[in-house]
């Protein structure tokens, strides 16, 4: 771990673990599944921060007990996007990244750099998918129908980008975890424990834009590596 992480990328994980931990024991103590599957969730991130297609296979897991999470406050939407979509599109970003090694090394996806167009397809599609998926939180009686719909589009096309290995994905997953921290301080109005899940999608925020940053390097050395070996 020390040799694989800097100490920046150990610090930023180990202040996420210790805000979600902290959180858990100030507003909650009983959800040992929402602890678990926010420390899992924050894990993964880390590693998508590097490339490494480990962390889908822990966003499989995370997006499974956040389903189950999401089902218990009666937000419909999370519980069917994250069980009938992110999950199992975190297995086909899991596939694709295997598939797509840099320069042979299976710890590090190779970045793809998308052309205008499949952005556009991208924001054509999204909007196709977060209209459908509206009647269907409606029909279900989903609590904050406007960001729960809201959420629908920004995990769509995030985990759509985390598929094809762009950058922008994190940006994605940057606009949900915005998203999320409304819908889940909303929630806490209800019951305190919510405020430990807002907690835990703001360490995500903190991660995924540092998984911004770290991708776009890794972007720009991997084209100046293939430039050079030209």
């Amino acid at each position: 771990m020390n040799k694989y992480f800097t100490k920046s990328e150990l610090m930023l994980w180990l202040g996420s673990v210790a805000a979600i931990i902290t959180a858990f024991l100030i507003f909650d103590r009983k959800s040992y599944m929402t602890l678990i599957a926010s420390l899992i969730g924050v894990t993964s991130l880390i590693f998508n921060a590097k490339g490494n297609p480990f962390g889908q296979l822990l966003m499989v897991i995370f997006s499974l007990l956040y389903g189950i999470i999401s089902y218990k406050f009666a937000y419909y939407g999370e519980m069917v996007t994250y069980l009938g979509m992110t999950m199992p599109m975190a297995v086909v970003a899991l596939i694709s990244w295997l598939k797509n090694p840099y320069n042979g090394n299976k710890s590090e996806v190779a970045v793809n750099r998308l052309k205008l167009g499949e952005y556009l397809f991208s924001a054509l599609l999204t909007a196709a998918v977060t209209f459908i998926f509206y009647f269907i939180l409606k029909f279900l009686g989903t609590a904050n129908m406007f960001f729960s719909t809201l959420s629908v589009a920004t995990s769509f096309i995030a985990v759509y980008l985390t598929f094809r290995r762009s950058p922008y994905y994190a940006i994605g997953y940057s606009a949900n975890d915005i998203v999320l921290i409304i819908m889940w301080i909303m929630a806490a109005k209800g019951d305190k424990s919510g405020i430990s899940v807002a907690v835990c999608f703001g360490a995500f925020l903190l991660n995924d834009i540092y998984g911004f940053i770290s991708w776009r390097k890794m972007e720009k050395r991997q084209t100046n590596f293939q430039g050079g070996s030209c």
